[in-house]
C-alpha cells in the first residue's frame, strides 16, 4: 500500500509541477512578485498532495519572525524545501547551482530569486552568493539556508559549510536555527513515503556579531535538537 500511495502522490506532484512550471513563465510577464505567488502555489499544491495522498502533515513549534532573518536548517528531504516557501515569508532561498540549472524549472527558481551557490566554497562563489543575498535582504525578504550543505540521514551531522559563516558575517541578521525530521516521512534515496507529522521546530534567535565558532556551534546544536 505505501508503494502504491508513493507511486500515485509522485505522478500527481510531477505531473502537477510541470504544469505550474508552464504557468510561470507567462506570469512572469508581470514580474517576480507573480512568480512568488506562483511558487507559494505550488508548495500549497505538494502540501495537499502530501496530506491527502499520504498522510503527511506539519507541525510548528516556537515562533516564526516575520521580516529579514536568516534562518538556518537541517536537511533531510524535499519535503522542507517546498514548506518553508509557505511557513516564511517569501524566502530567497540559497540552493546549489545545478538546482538552478534544471530546465525549465531553473529558469523560473531564479525570477522567483533563489540564490546559486558552487558547493566548492570558492571566493567568487561566495561573493556571488552575498550579492544575491543583499539584494533579496533589501526588499525586506527572510534569507533560507541548509548550512550543512546537502540532504541528511537521521542521526548524521556533518559540520556547517563555509556558505554560512559567509552570509552570517555579511549580513549581519539574526539567526533562526530550524531542526526539523521530514526523514521520518520522506526517507533520502527512498521512493516510498510515510504518513506521519513532520516537525519543524524554530529555535530562539541567535544575534548577530559573535565569533565565528561561538555562531556555528550554537546554530549546529540548533538544527540537530530533534536527533536522538
Amino acid at each position: 500500500m505505501l508503494l502504491l500511495r508513493s507511486a500515485l502522490f509522485a505522478l500527481f506532484f510531477y505531473v502537477g509541477s510541470l504544469g505550474a512550471v508552464l504557468v510561470a513563465f507567462p506570469l512572469a510577464l508581470l514580474g517576480p512578485e507573480a512568480v512568488g505567488r506562483q511558487a507559494r502555489r505550488w508548495a500549497a499544491f505538494h502540501r495537499w498532495g502530501m496530506r491527502l495522498l499520504l498522510g503527511v502533515r506539519s507541525r510548528v513549534e516556537g515562533e516564526i519572525p516575520r521580516g529579514p532573518h536568516l534562518f538556518a536548517s537541517k536537511h533531510q528531504s524535499m519535503y522542507e524545501t517546498l514548506e518553508f516557501l509557505l511557513l516564511l515569508d517569501d524566502p530567497a532561498v540559497v540552493v546549489k547551482r545545478e538546482l538552478a540549472e534544471i530546465p525549465l524549472w531553473g529558469k523560473i527558481a531564479r525570477m522567483q530569486g533563489v540564490i546559486p551557490v558552487d558547493r566548492d566554497g570558492s571566493a567568487k562563489a561566495l561573493r556571488i552568493m552575498l550579492k544575491a543575498a543583499r539584494a533579496a535582504v533589501a526588499k525586506g525578504r527572510p534569507i533560507l539556508i541548509f548550512p550543512e550543505g546537502t540532504r541528511v540521514a537521521p542521526g548524521e551531522q556533518p559540520p556547517l559549510r563555509a556558505g554560512f559563516a559567509g552570509l552570517y558575517r555579511a549580513l549581519d541578521l539574526p539567526v533562526i536555527p530550524v531542526a526539523l525530521d521530514s526523514a521520518c516521512v520522506s526517507p533520502r534515496r527512498s521512493f516510498i513515503k510515510r504518513p506521519g507529522t513532520v516537525t519543524f521546530r524554530f529555535g530562539d534567535p541567535i544575534p548577530p556579531g559573535l565569533p565565528r565558532a561561538e555562531a556555528e556551534a550554537r546554530v549546529h546544536a540548533a538544527i540537530n535538537a530533534l536527533e536522538l
